[in-house]
């Protein structure tokens, strides 16, 4: 397992991502000074996105399907947990957008190769909130 978001899991077998890109920004606004350069006063973090990005060769690695699961994940516009392989929560996120492009087509049409990148945007502040969150989605699978 290289990741999980919610419950699905990022492997060769379903959606191998290549690159990671995390992007942290922090608000600092500034006021107007008469006579002074402006002023600028920390107010708080700002956005926090990841992008995940690689491909799939259904012949060999990953399955057309994953991106699909993926599409229905961010249909229902929950926040989803994220957790690296290694164990590490990087919070609750919700998937943004989803991006593919395939290439290098069978007879039938259906592809050989299939780049994917996902955004995700983080919505949580707190890892108490994380696992509140967690219980509740558990809850709503096993009913």
């Amino acid at each position: 397992m290289m990741m999980s978001l919610g419950l699905f899991v990022f492997s060769l077998s379903t959606a191998a991502y290549q690159e990671f890109q995390r992007q942290t920004a922090w608000r600092h606004p500034s006021s107007s000074r008469v006579g002074q350069a402006p002023a600028r006063q920390f107010i708080g973090r700002g956005d926090d996105t990841i992008s995940l990005s690689g491909l799939i060769v259904p012949e060999l690695a990953g399955s057309r399907l994953s991106l699909d699961t993926l599409r229905l994940m961010a249909d229902t516009g929950k926040a989803w947990p994220l957790v690296e392989g290694s164990g590490r929560i990087y919070g609750l996120w919700v998937i943004e957008s989803l991006s593919e492009t395939s290439t290098l087509f069978f007879r039938d049409g259906t592809p050989r190769r299939i780049e994917f990148s996902i955004t995700l945007q983080r919505v949580d502040d707190s890892r108490i909130e994380l696992l509140g969150n967690l219980a509740e989605t558990l809850g709503n699978i096993l009913r």
